[in-house]
């Protein structure tokens, strides 16, 4: 009989991974969201999107649960869910093996004490919970599942069972017992793969995590929670290309019931230099080079076809269309699969590949400069177009505007130009470059600065105030101290603050085209934290990172944003954009010479 497990919170999910896909794992120990074999296949558990019926795999007790306590193990992608009833206790391991061909899920069931009985439900359903598959049952007592292209095997150390086009088993453990569960995925044309050993795998996955962890450069105080982040970014990274994609879901909402729900299983470019920086920073150039043969490849070609998003391996192609049978997160529709703002103008995309591949010179020492031709090619389309509207960097889908951060971020292309020429002894037009930087700067303060409310605004002839103008100080633009950005900063905290966190703006202004409302940004809060940090206001700085440390889920995880009011997750989890500023802020924080530092106090 099927157990019935209430819809988790967002926060409720821990993540596995094995650098290539990824999977979220409920505090009752079902899996409700897995894309095999690439982040970006479809699902074949989409029941984070609609319930059950659409796919999860849920190992637990078939009594009554009186507390459940979880963590990952020390330096690890491997979640350990503790159940507590009235007589017994079991442990449930979860975790990805690295890959070496077949991804593979383990699950293992130790009883810690008492007897208690378990239960197992197995719903696969390809293709975002639409395709039932085909389950035959192997001559080593496995099943396999086949739907088309695609082909899951069962290995189980207890009897399985069909049930309803379910897989289910019941069975019973004590203290001291272990039984176990492979499921992996093939191609379905290929050979059978064989069963992975459970123990061995288990053992290689912890070594090879706390291997690469054990790189990592000190944070001081704070670095239990940086480690933690770089986990998950390194989870988050396609390990074939070096992409990272910004979360592992698509259309988890930003409003609970609403539409702003989106597919974030792509690789952004504005993600750039703050990606390259937290893992230089924190000790891993490796990672940093593949991350930037990553962007180099995807941007090459036609300087006028340069996307702000690629998919994970560079394709461009990111069809967006909805999925008419999911009914979305707490009814939240549509679910949407593919992202239209890879088609959109975004002139800031310019500013952050220019800031990234300059980072990438003056981190590294040793990058190749055979990408200067191609730098050099998109700074003349950008000459050609820095004076369009866009979408900017939130993507609006309401009409095109002028955005301050959008043209600053073309400010930031020519001065990064300049400064690689001038450091790197590379050849370009520096005098032409000089001449429009300063011409977008004087453009800037001219219609980007509202006199009346003393503070940077959304757009030129705006009124409304925009959180991404406190990235202004952090790419160099304008002075930390100068009194018109201290007063934006404080008009930023009276309008754009609730409970102590940031909003990226307000909705209720109609300036993207949907309906109004949606959480407080995690990132912009970060910015926020630097902004103090670069005032010299350090007590306020380690104020706000703490509190922004205090949401974080008792796994450290982070959503893309946080509703204050109802104190839950909201956004596409986790967020690689939230770690990646939790990272920086925790640098700015503990070393002199950190990330705010690096991109505001550029040598001319």
């Amino acid at each position: 009989m099927s157990r019935r497990v209430p819809a988790p919170r967002l926060e409720d999910y821990a993540l596995i991974g094995d650098c290539e896909s990824a999977a979220l794992v409920s505090r009752s120990g079902s899996i409700d969201w897995l894309c095999w074999p690439r982040f970006d296949s479809p699902a074949c558990f989409a029941g984070v999107l609609g319930g059950a019926k659409f796919g999860r795999w849920c190992i637990g007790p078939s009594t009554r649960v009186v507390r459940t306590d979880r963590r990952y193990l020390t330096d690890t992608l491997i979640v350990e869910t503790t159940f507590h009833t009235a007589r017994a206790s079991v442990v449930l391991t979860d975790f990805m093996l690295m890959r070496n061909h077949h991804p593979t899920i383990v699950r293992m069931v130790k009883g810690i004490r008492g007897r208690l009985r378990m239960s197992l439900e197995l719903i696969l359903r390809f293709d975002y919970g639409l395709r039932i598959p085909w389950v035959t049952r192997l001559p080593d007592g496995g099943l396999c599942a086949i739907a088309g292209p695609d082909r899951v095997v069962l290995r189980s150390s207890v009897p399985l069972v069909g049930e309803g086009f379910k897989t289910v088993a019941n069975f019973s453990i004590r203290g001291g017992q272990r039984q176990t569960f492979t499921m992996t995925y093939s191609p379905s044309h290929e050979p059978i793969p064989k069963a992975a050993s459970p123990m061995q795998a288990l053992r290689q996955t912890e070594r090879s995590w706390r291997r690469w962890i054990a790189r990592s450069t000190d944070s001081g105080r704070y670095s239990p929670v940086v480690r933690r982040s770089l986990i998950t970014l390194k989870a988050l990274t396609y390990r074939p290309s070096g992409g990272i994609v910004a979360a592992p879901t698509t259309s988890l909402p930003e409003r609970l019931g609403g539409q702003r729900n989106w597919d974030y299983r792509f690789c952004w470019l504005r993600d750039a230099t703050f990606t390259l920086q937290s893992m230089m920073n924190s000790g891993y150039y490796e990672e940093s080079r593949a991350w930037r043969g990553w962007l180099l490849r995807a941007i090459a070609g036609n300087p006028e076809q340069a996307q702000i998003l690629y998919g994970i391996d560079g394709k461009r192609l990111a069809i967006e269309w909805e999925v008419p049978w999911l009914p979305g997160y707490a009814e939240s529709r549509p679910v949407r699969i593919g992202n239209a703002a890879s088609g959109q103008f975004q002139l800031d995309m310019y500013g952050e590949v220019m800031d990234a591949l300059h980072q990438a010179r003056c981190g590294m020492k040793s990058a190749d400069e055979q990408d200067w031709p191609l730098q050099l090619r998109l700074l003349e389309h950008l000459e050609k177009v820095w004076e369009l509207p866009d979408r900017g960097i939130w993507e609006v889908r309401g009409p095109a505007r002028h955005f301050i951060y959008s043209k600053v971020m073309a400010w930031v292309a020519f001065d990064r130009a300049i400064k690689s020429a001038q450091q790197f002894k590379l050849r370009g037009p520096v005098a032409r470059w000089r001449a429009l930087r300063q011409k977008i700067y004087r453009q800037v303060w001219k219609h980007g600065f509202n006199k009346r409310l003393g503070a940077f605004v959304q757009s030129y002839g705006s009124r409304a105030l925009d959180a991404s103008v406190l990235l202004l100080p952090l790419v160099g633009f304008v002075a930390s101290d100068d009194p018109r950005m201290r007063s934006t900063i404080e008009r930023i905290e009276q309008d754009l603050m609730v409970d102590g966190l940031v909003l990226r703006y307000r909705t209720n202004l109609n300036v993207d085209a949907l309906p109004r409302g949606e959480g407080a940004f995690i990132a912009c809060s970060f910015w926020l934290v630097d902004n103090y940090l670069l005032l010299g206001e350090r007590r306020k700085a380690r104020e706000l990172f703490e509190r922004l440390l205090a949401l974080t889920n008792d796994v450290g995880l982070l959503s893309e944003e946080y509703d204050p009011r109802q104190r839950r997750f909201l956004g596409n989890f986790p967020q690689a954009f939230s770690h990646i500023a939790l990272i920086n802020s925790a640098h700015n924080l503990t070393r002199p010479r950190a990330s705010a530092r690096q991109r505001s106090a550029q040598p001319d």
